[in-house]
């Protein structure tokens, strides 16, 4: 098969850099949903942006690009070591060529392989079947919306909806529970995969199947198919909206199966995916590995912008400046609802940066006034220079344990991520003057270009490219408050709005 290793290169590439028709489609239908002068429609116009920039510069659309996942059918022959041999090299030179970002981490030693390779990555799924072709499915389904995937084991208890038991209604009020409780840290408008019973792995692994869907599909089960349509009615009901900032899209799939399970369990298992719905495939031939048919699009056609040229996210005059190092005075004046353009230093932070902070007297660099980016962006260094390829936001709420006493020791004015943060953190903020930010999740080509010049970067050697501190200078990055230094939050607003809404649309 001497071209496998190329059509998987391609596979990867387009799977990473190019929404698929269906995904497009429903991305479409988010931005005609929404009011585009609302927090929810000035998302969506950054997403959209965001979108059509990945496509025209082949970059990654979320700089998270995921744990990637091959579902492969091959005919019975096939030799399917060569095949995983083949597809970890065509893994490892599109990191290398920065269209997937260094994500596979050793769990025991915190170190970054560097090259998306190690025990159990890249996942792998055989199957054999009776055709002559080989199929290979791929979806990169990045770490902030697999951390709320969710499994119930009904009878449960459930927030806003009370009990659920073992039936049809007790299963749509786990499926509204789980849209809800993802809200922005999931990247919102999602697609849910849902598998009904099984055990506990198998119905995640089935759940992630239901994702290699089309959208716009129906089910074959007449009553799976109604109880699809009736999640997608009433969760966008929720008023969750693009990000979590509330509004009329807050779901663009719903997709169900159903397995046997063990008379003592009964779990239903939700597999939630963000706006960057990023799975393809491709039909090889058997004997050469060469690309014979594209699934889910059609690459004779041309592909449709999301945003008419110039008619994106739009500036009013009314966004107020930031020019780090901040004052305490500049930012008690900020209140929730603000949109701000940051101009000047920005140093970034995600997990293991803030375990190394925690630990350590003194920064690897000078954080007071500073902005924080929960961020781990896709970086390339070509003739001894570090550019930015895809810098968006991480979801902030994993920092939770860490960044009261982050800002308190280090003098810190503003946090910036994504999906809000909680209790610990927003009395923080108002106890020393500081704020909370949020950026738009999955932007990573937006973001790049507001993010042009590298200043340093610390602990890389330690870290890896995700994890390091990069400091970027920041050009118009625009952000808006949604936590203020005077204890008021949008994530919580909007998380008992929507609460409210839930108990109304759930079944009883």
């Amino acid at each position: 098969m001497q071209f496998l290793k190329e059509s998987m290169l391609e596979l990867i590439i387009q799977t990473s850099t190019n929404l698929p028709p269906d995904v497009r489609k429903a991305m479409a239908w988010a931005l005609h949903s929404e009011n585009p002068k609302s927090q929810s429609g000035q998302a969506l116009a950054i997403i959209g942006e965001n979108i059509d920039m990945a496509y025209h510069d082949e970059g990654a659309i979320c700089q998270d690009t995921g744990m990637p996942t091959f579902e492969i059918k091959t005919p019975v022959g096939v030799n399917q070591i060569v095949m995983r041999k083949q597809i970890l090299e065509a893994i490892a030179e599109a990191t290398q060529r920065g269209k997937l970002r260094p994500n596979s981490v050793d769990s025991i030693t915190g170190k970054n392989s560097g090259n998306n390779l190690g025990p159990g990555t890249p996942i792998f799924h055989f199957e054999q079947w009776e055709r002559p072709e080989i199929e290979v499915r791929l979806i990169l389904k990045g770490g902030g919306c697999e951390n709320k995937n969710i499994q119930y084991s009904v009878p449960c208890n459930l927030d806003h909806l009370g009990r659920a038991d073992r039936d049809l209604a007790g299963v749509k009020k786990c499926i509204l529970h789980s849209v809800w409780q993802a809200q922005g840290q999931g990247c919102a408008p999602g697609a849910i995969g849902v598998c009904i019973g099984s055990d506990r792995s198998g119905g995640y692994h089935l759940a992630k199947q239901q994702l290699f869907r089309e959208l716009d599909d129906t089910n074959p089960d007449p009553v799976l198919a109604r109880l699809e349509q009736e999640v997608m009615d009433e969760a966008n009901k929720l008023g969750v909206g693009a990000m979590g900032f509330g509004g009329a899209s807050s779901l663009i799939g719903c997709k169900i199966t159903a397995a046997n399970r063990l008379p003592a369990s009964f779990f239903v298992t939700v597999a939630y995916d963000c706006w960057a719905f990023r799975r393809l495939g491709v039909l090889l031939d058997a004997q050469t590995g060469a690309i014979t048919r594209w699934l889910y699009r059609d690459p004779s056609r041309p592909v449709e912008r999301l945003i008419a040229a110039g008619s994106g996210f739009q500036l009013t005059g009314r966004e107020v400046r930031l020019e780090p190092p901040l004052s305490e005075e500049k930012v008690r004046a900020l209140k929730v609802g603000d949109v701000v353009l940051i101009n000047g230093p920005v140093v970034t932070a995600r997990d293991a940066a803030h375990h190394y902070l925690m630990h350590h007297d003194a920064p690897p660099c000078d954080l007071r006034g500073g902005i924080l980016y929960h961020c781990g962006p896709v970086m390339m260094k070509e003739n001894n220079e570090w550019s930015v390829k895809a810098a968006g936001p991480t979801t902030s709420i994993r920092e939770e344990p860490y960044e009261a006493d982050i800002i308190r020791r280090f003098g810190l004015r503003a946090v910036m991520g994504k999906g809000g943060m909680g209790a610990k953190t927003g009395a923080a903020l108002k106890e020393f003057g500081a704020v909370y930010l949020h950026a738009i999740g999955g932007a990573a080509q937006f973001y790049a270009r507001c993010l042009p010049k590298v200043l340093g970067v610390h602990m890389l050697e330690e870290l890896g490219v995700p994890e390091a501190m990069w400091l970027f200078e920041a050009r118009n990055f625009p952000a808006i408050v949604t936590m203020d230094s005077h204890g008021n939050s949008l994530h919580a607003d909007v998380a008992a709005a929507t609460g409210a809404e839930l108990a109304k649309v759930g079944p009883h």
